[in-house]
């Protein structure tokens, strides 16, 4: 903690956090510590001292694919959020954002200097960081569509710049994922539009997404990947599991691609309605559902994850 408090100012080291108020799902123990570094020099610095004191870390944007263990995490997570979210928009549609920054924020910033092409993203409820390290996409846009490029850190607190093709953007997948590289900040290039056109997109689209998604509720956005060939959705429906719960987990019945936190559900109960729904398709249509979502923390051996 001291040398936690050496690095950084003490309002942004916290101990005994509870992981639940940083995820979307609203599920999860205690991290024993948490920070929340505002430079990449403080990212480094902490990294460097979790490496030299052997401390487990984590690194996490805004928890909306995230799914924690009931027992916490015993270790660091350090949380890129606000306090890393700068945003830098220039004349010929060059786009510069840190990685904490929330995509809904971005896109609006966006819109309202007159470029075009990232209004998929307005309603994807995530950061920067976890976008590009997942290729996010919705609405038949994906990061790899606008991203030029990308400042990264490894895990030896290096510096890293890489361009869009040595990002190996795929399906939900990048190197990143690959090779655990921490994404800094994003480049992006755009194109001018029509600022009221632009922004009558991103309400449309945020529109859709609240008559077609439970975001009235606990979720970590659509929890299974696209299988080849089907939606989730319509299998998990076919395989009559519409509602279908345990504890206060639960398929959504506004979307059966969302498993949803109805209140108070424990990752146990979460990871056995995934793993029902899992079983059952497989069992009725032959198809192995993948789930789209992160784990973090010790969980049941009983659960492959």
């Amino acid at each position: 903690m001291q040398e936690l408090i050496r690095i950084l100012p003490k309002d942004q080291v916290r101990i005994r956090e509870a992981l639940k108020n940083h995820t979307s799902l609203h599920i999860g123990g205690e991290a024993d510590y948490f920070v929340t570094p505002s430079t990449a020099e403080e990212i480094g610095a902490v990294l460097s001292l979790c490496k030299r004191v052997k401390m487990p870390y984590y690194i996490m944007g805004n928890g909306s694919n995230l799914l924690v263990s009931d027992l916490g995490y015993r270790g660091l997570i350090v949380k890129l959020g606000d306090n890393y979210s700068g945003i830098s928009i220039r004349e010929d549609g060059t786009v510069i954002a840190q990685a904490g920054v929330l995509l809904s924020k971005l896109a609006n910033e966006i819109a309202a200097h007159s470029f075009t092409g990232f209004e998929f993203a307005a309603g994807i409820p995530g950061t920067l960081g976890g976008a590009v390290t997942m290729n996010a996409g919705a609405y038949d846009g994906e990061m790899k569509q606008c991203l030029t490029g990308v400042k990264v850190m490894d895990h030896e607190g290096t510096i890293i710049d890489l361009t869009k093709d040595e990002l190996e953007l795929g399906y939900r997948s990048s190197i990143l994922q690959k090779h655990k590289l921490i994404l800094l900040e994003a480049e992006m290039k755009l194109v001018k539009g029509d600022k009221q056109k632009i922004m009558d997109r991103i309400q449309e689209l945020n529109s859709q997404r609240r008559e077609k998604q439970p975001l009235e509720q606990y979720s970590a956005g659509s929890t299974f990947k696209r299988p080849v060939g089907y939606f989730a959705g319509k299998l998990i429906n076919d395989a009559g599991l519409r509602g279908y719960q345990v504890g206060d987990a639960a398929v959504s019945e506004k979307h059966c691609g969302f498993v949803i936190n109805k209140g108070n559900a424990s990752a146990l109960e979460f990871l056995s309605v995934v793993h029902d729904v899992i079983d059952t398709v497989n069992q009725k249509f032959g198809v192995t559902l993948e789930p789209e979502i992160k784990y973090l923390g010790e969980f049941n051996n009983s659960f492959k994850i």
